[in-house]
């Protein structure tokens, strides 16, 4: 507490305004890539959020509300006309034009960037002016807006000068000067980065909107120990951690001086199986694929004990559910997609011996151990779960940063994903996960690389469909059909509680977006 009290005491005396000098956070992960859209994963969006901007943002109950752009008005269903927020610059001090604008959104279209299905689904960019860019449409776009909260902008003419005018390769190991320095429009600076050890953020002064928290100076953390960062919330050594394990979570609310905030997040967890192929890379299978049987895939299916996990490992913090979509906003609450094949041990050795797998078989399965709640001790459960239909699972955990390009190499015969964000629409579920592969990034989050031609069509269908109740009829067939071809094993949607010194006030979205911003250190 000392360290708290002295700067409190220092900022006031010096400046007559309440600013916390330093603020302390961790989890598990560390940020992959400081280049904004070579890599689509939460955490690291999320701390890119800070030091960069979109066109529109998320308010803390996640609506849109302007950004970068002060307003827009739709001129039939295929052209959008956005104004630009006048008077803001870049970090160095570059002004922000539509020339930024244009430019990141082709930026983000290359084939390098991890979201350029969201940016090709904004059309063509057009500069009207300094401060007015249109967008044409080659179709119908329902979530347009919520597409261009996937855009980080960047300065057109910073990207030019230190030759990163295309996103960084993070699956190939590339290493750009983007990748670990930064130049946004945000609240916050980029002033230090040291992979999986330090990142360091400072107070933007010159910033064009409203700070409400106090905080002049940032500190993130990587702990990969789950109790190790708990002891260093406990001793104060940091003042936030964004993933308490759940098994801490009731202890934690007994510690003076700490408190766990509650809140579920918007994110589904499964399984993915490498359906394409056909033999398996790791498997005992030769000459064939088992994976390609969907009466294997619901064999494993009905050997998970869902209650199972959600009670004694995620402690009741989970909602099992049959629909792969991260929010039952996105299925629209319906039961009957959001309904589980149910747990049936006997049915499911029935299914493998149809298959021809009556002795099962041997798998890896890859998973990550340092991403989502409990992920690695998922992978551990499941696989005692399929040793019951005699299928031997080696359980292959990693850190984040060798999983997920492990994962875009396809490099995999079974995995662990979990899909989320703001976003409550199927549409950024279905392009990227559902969809076969494709040339302008759809399905690249299929790792499975599963070809189902009718998903397909139906998912684009509902992509470009303007009737609102066509919509919904298209989006429940995307799911029906998904669900009956198993091409996922869902698991849960997980809670995401967070835990912090009892000084410290947060906002709690369900984006699971720590949003310095709002962050005040009493």
């Amino acid at each position: 507490m000392k360290r708290w009290l002295s700067a409190v005491c220092l900022a006031v005396a010096v400046t007559g305004v309440t600013h916390a000098k330093t603020f302390r956070w961790a989890s598990a992960g560390d940020v992959q890539t400081m280049d904004p859209v070579s890599q689509n994963e939460s955490f690291t969006n999320a701390m890119n959020s800070q030091i960069y901007e979109y066109l529109v943002a998320r308010d803390k109950e996640l609506d849109i509300v302007p950004s970068l752009a002060t307003e827009w008005t739709q001129d039939g269903p295929l052209k959008w006309t956005f104004k630009l927020r006048r008077g803001v610059k870049f970090h160095d001090g570059r002004p922000f034009t539509a020339d930024d604008v244009v430019f990141s959104v082709q930026r983000a279209s290359e084939k390098t960037s991890q979201i350029a299905n969201y940016a090709t689904a904004l059309g063509e960019p057009k500069k009207l002016d300094d401060h007015t860019v249109e967008f044409n449409l080659k179709q119908f776009n329902p979530v347009l807006l919520e597409h261009l909260n996937a855009v980080f902008i960047m300065s057109k003419s910073w990207c030019e000068e230190h030759k990163v005018t295309k996103p960084q390769d993070f699956t190939n190991k590339e290493e750009t000067h983007a990748a670990r320095h930064t130049n946004g429009t945000g609240p916050y600076m980029l002033v230090s980065r040291q992979p999986d050890v330090k990142t360091v953020l400072k107070r933007n002064p010159n910033y064009w909107g409203k700070i409400e928290g106090n905080l002049d100076e940032v500190v993130y953390l990587p702990i990969i120990n789950p109790a190790t960062r708990v002891a260093a919330l406990i001793s104060g050594e940091v003042d936030f951690i964004l993933d308490p394990p759940t098994h801490d979570l009731e202890r934690l609310r007994q510690v003076p001086n700490v408190k766990v905030i509650d809140g579920m997040e918007n994110r589904i967890v499964f399984i993915g199986m490498d359906q394409g192929r056909d033999e398996l890379l790791y498997s005992s299978v030769k000459g064939k694929n088992p994976f390609k049987d969907v009466r294997v895939r619901r064999a494993l299916y009905q050997a998970v004990d869902i209650e199972t996990i959600k009670n004694k490992l995620m402690n009741g913090k989970a909602v099992p559910t049959g629909a792969v979509v991260p929010s039952p906003l996105g299925s629209f609450n319906d039961p009957e997609i959001e309904k589980r094949v149910p747990y049936d041990l006997n049915a499911a050795k029935k299914l493998m011996a149809e298959a021809g797998y009556p002795d099962g078989f041997e798998i890896t399965l890859d998973c990550p151990n340092n991403r989502y709640i409990n992920d690695e001790r998922i992978c551990i459960a499941l696989a005692n779960m399929w040793a019951q239909l005699k299928v031997k699972v080696r359980v292959n955990a990693m850190p984040k940063t060798t999983y997920f390009p492990k994962l875009e190499k396809l490099d995999t015969s079974m995995y662990m994903l979990g899909w989320g964000g703001a976003v409550t629409d199927p549409e950024t579920t279905f392009t990227p996960v559902y969809r076969n592969r494709g040339p302008q990034g759809q399905g690249f989050y299929n790792y499975g690389n599963y070809k189902d031609d009718e998903l397909d069509a139906l998912a684009a269908a509902s992509t470009r469909e303007s009737d609102p109740a066509k919509r919904k009829s298209l989006i429940k067939q995307v799911f029906l059909r998904h669900n009956a071809h198993v091409r996922h094993i869902p698991l849960h949607r997980q809670f995401i509680p967070w835990a912090a010194r009892s000084n410290v006030s947060v906002v709690h979205r369900a984006d699971n977006r720590l949003k310095l911003y709002w962050v005040t250190v009493k």
